[in-house]
């Protein structure tokens, strides 16, 4: 994948944006595909969490999509990474390691890096995109929220300690590692608090 720059250029960040917006359109197949392949484990409100979480992954697509239409691009005019599907195929087998990389890790990973990027959109002068990216990141504090609500359910029903678990899933199936500044704040909003995380950093 070519390097998108600091947001500076109008370029970068039609770059930016054009990622962000391809992580939005795999999101909406992988909430939906949460509730469908793990909902019949659990009562409906699991089915129920992810086919709304589907439904803001839409919505942040299409919000995405429109700005960089507003910008002279499209969704689709540039290459894109296809992490986000090795990480669904990796974890197809099993609810708590889906839920774990999912929403735990990666969705996680964009609350620690989007008031960065906030603020570099602002410097640049593009307030209408950094005003959005605030939007979209309230709305993942509650996606990676249901994630941790339901890897703890999860584990407690199997017996096991969630945030022991969280890292020996995480050893196991994500490619890569933990990678501080954390976004402490959000995170701990989340649940999603350092007793799971920071022994993996």
């Amino acid at each position: 994948m070519p390097r998108r720059g600091k947001a500076g250029s109008e370029r970068s960040r039609i770059a930016m944006l054009h990622a962000l917006a391809h992580i939005e359109f795999v999101a909406i197949d992988l909430a939906f595909d949460c509730a469908g392949r793990f909902g019949a484990d659990f009562d409906s409100t699991f089915a129920d969490d992810w086919v709304r979480v589907g439904a803001e992954e839409a919505m942040h697509f299409a919000l995405l999509s429109r700005r960089l239409q507003s910008l002279g691009s499209f969704y689709g005019a540039l290459p894109a990474h296809d992490g986000l599907w090795e990480a669904a195929e990796e974890t197809a087998h099993d609810v708590m390691a889906r839920l774990a990389i999912v929403p735990m890790v990666l969705e996680a990973r964009a609350l620690d890096i989007t008031p960065a990027t906030i603020e570099r959109f602002s410097m640049a002068g593009d307030a209408t995109s950094a005003r959005m990216l605030g939007r979209i990141m309230q709305d993942e504090i509650r996606h990676v929220s249901a994630g941790t609500k339901w890897f703890v359910a999860a584990a407690n029903r199997g017996g096991f300690d969630a945030p022991e678990s969280y890292q020996i899933l995480v050893n196991r199936h994500f490619r890569g590692s933990l990678k501080p500044p954390f976004n402490d704040s959000a995170r701990s909003q989340a649940g999603l608090t350092r007793e799971f995380y920071a022994a993996l950093a």
